[in-house]
């Protein structure tokens, strides 16, 4: 059975606990569930199915248990070992601080983004499929990369750390 990935947007420990969420999983059918880091990160086994239906059963099975619903973003284990694999960063330079981060996106980017994209050390280096690929240096403005994945992409999206994705894909 294929084992997948949910990454939820906006979830802390303040407002969802892992229990009642690996439970919303469980009561949606999902097999084998998994949270990690209390951030919103869910790993499953699950029969073959689009990414998109994934992501609707997620979804009404929080808001059938929890009572409220997570923007959900789903991919394959297998794909994001590909992904990690592929690594996106080689031969790109960053400052010795940075962090890379990928973020997941719903729809498509438009066609008239010119990369890479910058801001206050904040950097967008490449698109891969639903995949984009970004590196931020701290600064004291704070999460200034946010604001400039949202400015190109919306907010049906989520932003995982390279190494919460290198977490996820051994659970």
């Amino acid at each position: 059975m294929p084992r997948y990935a949910a990454f939820l947007r906006g979830v802390m420990p303040t407002n969802c606990r892992m229990p009642e969420l690996k439970r919303a999983f469980e009561t949606a059918g999902f097999t084998n569930v998994k949270t990690l880091l209390s951030s919103g990160n869910v790993v499953f086994d699950s029969r073959a199915a689009s990414y998109s239906a994934l992501e609707k059963k997620a979804q009404a099975a929080m808001l059938k248990t929890l009572g409220r619903e997570f923007l959900t973003i789903v991919r394959s284990l297998d794909a994001l070992r590909e992904m990690l694999a592929s690594d996106p960063y080689k031969g790109i330079r960053l400052e010795r601080d940075s962090r890379r981060i990928v973020t997941f996106v719903r729809e498509p980017p438009r066609l008239d983004l010119v990369l890479p994209m910058e801001r206050d050390r904040a950097r967008i280096l490449h698109i891969q499929g639903g995949a984009v690929f970004s590196a931020y240096a701290p600064t004291p403005k704070g999460p200034v990369f946010m604001t400039l994945i949202e400015k190109a992409f919306g907010k049906d999206q989520t932003t995982r750390t390279w190494q919460t994705l290198e977490k996820v894909v051994c659970a």
